[in-house]
């Protein structure tokens, strides 16, 4: 098994690619930790995970609040010994957040909250548990979008993941001397809740994603999470600092 015995706290482990996330990382091995603000549907993965014969906890989570980021890192360390993977899977993105002009202060906030702030207090909790047992992985999701401009613009969004593509090159620089890689992943649109529940009430937005992607279809959970257990496995000991773009080629379709 690839991760085996390897504890990694999977954040947004409740649903969509994080509870793919928690099903794929349990089945190769890892002692997996579902970070997760929705209860029900965090403490569901969990049952989901042992019922396929995996290892599994759950810790209520808003990766947004410092107080959280803690007890998260303090849950799978005092569950499992350690900590090994740090996969900052946790985001929103709100109906809302259009173009600058039409976003509000309030709408970009709450994205930067969650999408930004709680990668930081992620790591910020996430890295000193990491160098105490000689290194680990951090797994960041940031998208596609922070790489090329997007004509139906979401612009919290993108900025947020642009902040994520910065922070992991910075971080992979600071910590990879203490054993300790640090990556991101670039989805594209990925057949997910958080994207369908949108596309689905905007016909036109879709049209244009599937239109511009050459492989002519969105991309399934597992396929970016496929990418992730890479990361996460020692297969990838020499992967540091990477934006890894798992999109179909929609970021390279000019027209």
């Amino acid at each position: 098994m690839r991760l085996q015995d390897k504890v990694a706290i999977i954040t947004g482990g409740g649903s969509g690619m994080g509870r793919t996330a928690s099903l794929m990382f349990a089945a190769e091995g890892a002692k997996v930790v579902v970070a997760e603000f929705n209860e029900a549907a965090g403490r569901e993965t969990v049952e989901l995970v042992k019922a396929a014969g995996g290892t599994a906890t759950f810790v209520k989570t808003d990766v947004s609040k410092e107080a959280d980021a803690t007890a998260m890192v303090d849950h799978a360390v005092a569950t499992y010994g350690r900590l090994d993977v740090l996969y900052n899977n946790a985001g929103i993105m709100p109906e809302d957040d259009h173009s600058v002009i039409d976003t509000s202060v309030e709408a970009w906030d709450r994205v930067m909250a969650v999408n930004v702030r709680g990668v930081f207090l992620g790591c910020k909790y996430a890295i000193p548990a990491m160098e105490r047992t000689g290194g680990g992985s951090i797994i960041n999701i940031a998208s596609f979008v922070a790489l090329i401009g997007c004509s139906n613009p979401q612009d919290a969004y993108t900025a947020s993941k642009g902040a994520v593509l910065s922070l992991t090159r910075s971080l992979a620089v600071q910590f990879a001397p203490k054993g300790i890689r640090s990556n991101a992943i670039c989805p594209g649109p990925v057949e997910t809740p958080l994207l369908m529940d949108w596309l689905v009430k905007d016909e036109e937005a879709k049209r244009i994603r599937l239109a511009r992607n050459p492989s002519g279809r969105f991309g399934k959970p597992e396929e970016i999470v496929q990418m992730a257990v890479y990361l996460a496995s020692d297969e990838s000991r020499w992967t540091n600092g990477a934006s890894l773009v798992v999109d179909g080629g929609i970021s390279d379709n000019y027209f």
